[in-house]
Order: C-alpha cells, then structure tokens, then sequence
C-alpha cells in the first residue's frame, strides 16, 4: 500500500471516529441505532419521576428493543430510533411508578420527536408546572394529558398556547387553578379540550370560533362564571360539549342552535335561566340532553318535545318545572331515561302513554305533586326493577296489581289506591261525627253521611253501621 493510500485510510478512520462521537448512533440487535443523547433524555426523564435508582440497565438492547419500557413507543426517522409516545404513572400493573418526590426535567423537552406525552396519577405532592421549555415541544407534539393529579396546582401554563400542532389536550382532575391563559385560543388544530375537574375560574373566553375542527368540549365541574361566550356556535363540527357543575348564568346563547352535529348537552348545576325552546330545541341531533338543577324558565321548558325524536337521555329533575308533565315527552320513541324529579309538577301520569316508549329503562317522577293512579302494567315495573321512582308525591296511588312475578317490584312509597280511598273515607266519618256532636241529629244529615260515603267506596256493612251510629246519638 502506497503512502497516499495509507494516509487516505487514516483520514477515513479520523473522520468516522468524529462522527461516531458527534452522533453517536448504537445499533442494536434488530439493526435499527438510537442515539445516545436520545437514550440519555429519556433515562434522564424518567428517572426524575421514579428515582435516581433505575438506570434502564435491565433493558436489552435499549428501551426501543426487545424489551420496551411500558409507556415508551418509538419510531424511526431518517434509519434511527427516536421515543414518539410517553406516558408516565400507573397506566398498567407494569408501568412505572411515580416517586412521592419527583421534578420535570429538562431532557424531556429535548425529545424531539415526542408527539404524545401523557401524566397519569404522578403528582401528589404540591407542584407548579414551570412555563418555559414547552415552546421546544411545538413543532411535533400532537397529544398532552394530565390525568389524576391532585399536586398540580398554580395556573395552566400560558406557554401551552405554544403547541399549536395539538390535537388532544386533557386536563383532568388536577389542582389547576386561576383563569384559563387566552393563548390556548391558539390550539385552532384541537379535536378535543378537556379541562373537567380543576379549580379554573372567571369567564369562558369567547374565542370559539378558531375552533373549526373541535369534537369535544369538557368544562364541567370548575368554578367558571359569567354567561357563554357568544361564539359557542362556531364550533361546526362539534359533537359533545359539557359544561356541567360550574357557576354560568344566563341564557344559552342563540349559536348554539347552530352546532347541527352535537349529540351531547350538559349544563347540570349551573344558574342557567333560559333559551331552551329558542335555541336547544333546533339541534335535532342531540341524543343526551341534561339540564337538571338549572332555574329554567316554565315556558321555556313546555316546548314542542315531539321535535327531538333523537333523545336517548333527557334529565330535566330539579329545575322547578310546574305543570302537567309535557305530552310531547310521550312521543320520543328512542328515550332510555327520563328524569323529571324533585320538580313542581302536577296533574296525573300518562303511564299508558309512556308504557308505550320502546326503550325506557329508567323514569324517575319523584318529589313532585303528581296526582291520581298509576296505570303501568306489571311487564313495565319487572323490566324497570329499581329504576322507577314515584315516592314523595302525596296524593299518587298505585293502581292494584295481583302479580305472582318474582320480578314484579312494587313502587317503594306509593300506597295501593284501594288503601288510599279507605283511608280517605275513615278521614270523612271521623270528621263528620265530630260535626253531628256539636248538631242535632236529623233523618236528612244521616242521608247526607251515606252520600258523602258512598262517593269513597265504601262498602255496605260500613254504611249500615254508621246509620246506626248517627240515629243513637
């Protein structure tokens, strides 16, 4: 070999061990490497959430090998190995678990690749997220989720607004607080927003109409206040929108009406005060409807039921509601459950008119002054079971029913109408003896008694007796 072509070779040798430094790519034994700085982030992350103790040394050939770490995907860019998916907590029984003490380290956000990074039970103990290093996650990260965290406390990160390729961001059950940063209006790529079950307050901002590609919208269960944003309506593909358990007030706003895919609708436990018939009324697509602990308007709420033959679900309990229940809720043929309890309600049951509803597994009518008999068939209360309720409406009896059925279950509360009818004529001679002590007794008050005793029920012993009664005082 000549010395041209030795010191060529060297050179080679020079410029591969160079590389090798710079990239530092380890192949593993399926043939694909991962660079050490990606391995090294990883570690280092996760060892800031479950100790300084595990090192990966029990991983061969590394956590995008034979033996994955559970929580962990990979996924190959230019031949190479990068980490895709992590998930940190209690997933699964062999997931890793969190330390008491834990940090965010900053090789997480040096993941380049990460498009879905999901927190699950992790945080117990008081921690508030930093705001910076979130903006080097922009330009891949499509998923973030906080899940169970009761330690996360302190304000949303504004830099959040900064992940614009999201398309999933869950933030459930944690210990967020204040009011939500404005720049989450930035998301215009979400298809899904959870923020249930935090500590967020003030108002809704009214940036809703960047949301054109949204699917599901959970609020509930915050402290957020004010009226909906006006822009609500904009949100043209949306499909569920929760705002339950908050403090909004108002009416619903007029775009709603306009949300033509929106199977779901909860605003339970607000201060909602109107725009039913005006406005919910219009979505024809709605399959859950719950409005229940709302001030409603009565009037509002008498509107034309017949016209969402969708309904599946419809809670309309603790909303004051007075009146005869709406014939129109007789006409939903897909209804499964109805709640129409703790209410004002009065008038009689259409029993043979809701007996007739193909689906209905659950009726609840209790806590209202609903009067008369209850019509249902023995069939109707074994396929109901617990799930009818009638109690607390003082003057509603229970038709007589002679069933043999192991599975027939009476209404719990309601007296049979036959007892109801006895003791309401006892309540009448009882009565009308205290009167004949203080009056002199006649031939024509004896025939009144009778009368007034033959209208209840009564059978012909007891009225025979009681004209003996009368004629011996």
């Amino acid at each position: 070999m000549s010395w041209i072509h030795s010191v060529l070779f060297l050179f080679l040798v020079f410029r591969w061990c160079i590389a090798g430094e710079s990239s530092s790519p380890e192949v593993t034994d399926d043939g694909a490497p991962m660079e050490i700085s990606e391995r090294e982030a990883l570690y280092s992350t996760i060892q800031g959430f479950v100790g300084d103790s595990w090192n990966g040394s029990d991983l061969y050939p590394d956590p995008c090998g034979w033996t994955p770490i559970q929580g962990v995907s990979c996924d190959l860019y230019d031949d190479l190995w990068y980490v895709t998916e992590l998930t940190l907590g209690l997933v699964h029984e062999n997931s890793l678990a969190c330390a008491a003490s834990l940090e965010i380290k900053p090789q997480l956000f040096k993941l380049k690749h990460l498009k879905s990074l999901s927190f699950v039970k992790c945080f117990t103990s008081s921690l508030t997220i930093s705001k910076e290093d979130w903006i080097s996650l922009g330009s891949n990260l499509e998923s973030l989720e906080f899940r169970s965290n009761p330690g996360l406390i302190g304000e949303l990160p504004e830099t959040f607004g900064s992940l614009t390729n999201l398309k999933s961001l869950v933030v459930l059950e944690n210990g967020f607080n204040g009011k939500l940063p404005t720049r989450l209006c930035n998301l215009s790529s979400l298809k899904r927003l959870v923020l249930a079950g935090n500590l967020f307050t003030g108002t809704i901002p009214d940036c809703f109409n960047g949301f054109k590609n949204l699917l599901i919208l959970d609020l509930s269960r915050n402290s957020f206040s004010g009226t909906l944003p006006s822009t609500i309506g904009e949100m043209v593909s949306l499909l569920k929108l929760d705002l339950s358990n908050n403090q909004l007030e108002g009416k619903l706003p007029q775009g709603i009406g306009f949300l033509k895919n929106l199977t779901l609708l909860d605003v339970r436990n607000n201060r909602i005060s109107g725009g039913f018939s005006q406005n919910v009324e219009k979505i024809r697509s709605l399959t859950d409807l719950v409005l229940s602990g709302n001030p409603m308007d009565i009037d509002d709420m008498m509107g034309k039921w017949e016209n969402m033959g969708s309904l599946v679900v419809l809670d309309l309990s603790k909303m004051g509601l007075r009146g005869d229940i709406p014939y129109g809720l007789t006409k939903l043929k897909r209804l499964r459950f109805l709640g129409l309890n703790d209410n004002e309600l009065t008038g009689t049951v259409p029993s043979k008119e809701l007996e007739t509803l193909p689906y209905l597994g659950a009726l609840y009518i209790h806590g209202n002054n609903l009067t008369g008999e209850l019509r249902f068939s023995t069939k109707f209360y074994e396929k109901m079971g617990t799930r009818f309720k009638a109690s607390k409406n003082p003057n509603l009896c229970q038709y007589d029913i002679v069933s043999e059925s192991r599975s027939y279950v009476p209404p719990l509360g309601l007296k049979p109408c036959s007892k109801m009818k006895k003791t309401e004529g006892d309540l009448v001679i009882l009565q009308t003896l205290r009167n004949l002590k203080k009056e002199d007794s006649s031939s024509s008050m004896s025939l009144m008694i009778t009368r007034r005793v033959l209208s209840n029920g009564l059978t012909w012993d007891l009225l025979l007796e009681l004209s003996l009664i009368v004629l011996l005082i």
